[in-house]
């Protein structure tokens, strides 16, 4: 059975609120699974302001329109308004999500104040930004996480090994083409990362012809192709949970009609022999269609 699993990353107050019930309603429609990663801590949303003098934002932002799909009041969360405490606000919808049968698992605690300084930052602060996620998923859900996928595929070397010391199952912070053993700064981490392997709607619409209308048929030329190891696709509440639902409901039905299965990367995790997988060193490095650099899985280890 081909298997592609599906990451949905909420970033966000109303992509909780909003665009994860209805993205629950389509998995569970088309009989699809997922994993759910949620933002923990404060919407600050507002604060991404200050990327505008990063290379490449505008370009993205001129293709995919930032106030349409986010809305005027969550892009002044964290500056003209207080940041709303996603997790402790919206800790019974967070709830319903694993209730319903779906992994759950970390995305972040602060979204902005991670995606924009964690690569720069210390070991320290790293540390407690993780453990300040950690904590409130244990108290909204009563059990340790067991997974992480990093806000804006944005990592440092303390994450990684912050991860192994928790004793995830598996992670997915990374960018690439299967899964692997990471190596950061030639040190081996025992926590096996799933990558995202095929680009995100907001990378592509805009490009080229492609259109919410006909975005579908391109991922679907994709994943043509069987892949060995199956393909993840990260997808966000704040996008296909809501304007762009019609356009993730045809990507789900073509997914369906090539024959895969749409599961939890949990699921994707299971099903392989973890002592077979080849080390890989990660690294930051440019993806076309994102603004800044990321984490990519890097050349295998030992070259």
């Amino acid at each position: 059975m081909k298997l592609l699993a599906l990451k949905i990353d909420v970033d966000t107050y109303r992509g909780t609120r909003e665009g994860v019930p209805r993205l629950v309603e389509l998995l569970q429609r088309l009989g699809a699974d997922a994993t759910f990663l949620f933002s923990l801590g404060p919407d600050h949303t507002g604060r991404a302001i200050k990327r505008v003098f990063r290379p490449g934002f505008m370009k993205k932002v001129s293709r995919t329109s930032v106030v349409e799909h986010y809305g005027i009041q969550t892009l002044l969360y964290g500056t003209l308004l207080p940041g709303p405490d996603i997790g402790r606000r919206c800790a019974d919808i967070l709830r319903s999500v694993a209730a319903d049968g779906f992994e759950v698992g970390i995305h972040t605690w602060d979204h902005i104040k991670w995606q924009d300084y964690v690569a720069g930052e210390s070991a320290a602060w790293t540390r407690e930004q993780i453990d300040l996620a950690a904590a409130r998923f244990a108290e909204v859900f009563g059990t340790p996480a067991k997974t992480h996928g990093a806000a804006g595929w944005q990592m440092n070397p303390e994450a990684y090994r912050h991860q192994q010391r928790m004793a995830l199952t598996y992670a997915s912070d990374t960018r690439g083409t299967h899964p692997f053993w990471p190596v950061v700064k030639g040190e081996p981490v025992r926590c096996v990362q799933l990558p995202t392997t095929l680009p995100t709607l907001d990378e592509l619409i805009g490009v080229g012809d492609l259109t919410p209308e006909n975005v579908h048929e391109h991922l679907l030329k994709l994943t043509a192709a069987e892949p060995e190891f199956g393909h993840v696709y990260t997808l966000h509440a704040e996008l296909e949970g809501m304007k762009l639902l019609p356009t993730f409901e045809r990507l789900l039905q073509g997914w369906l009609a090539q024959g895969y299965k749409l599961v939890s990367t949990l699921e994707l995790f299971n099903a392989l022999d973890t002592s077979t997988l080849p080390y890989h060193s990660v690294e930051m490095g440019e993806l076309e269609g994102r603004s800044g650099t990321l984490a990519l899985q890097g050349p295998r280890f030992p070259a």
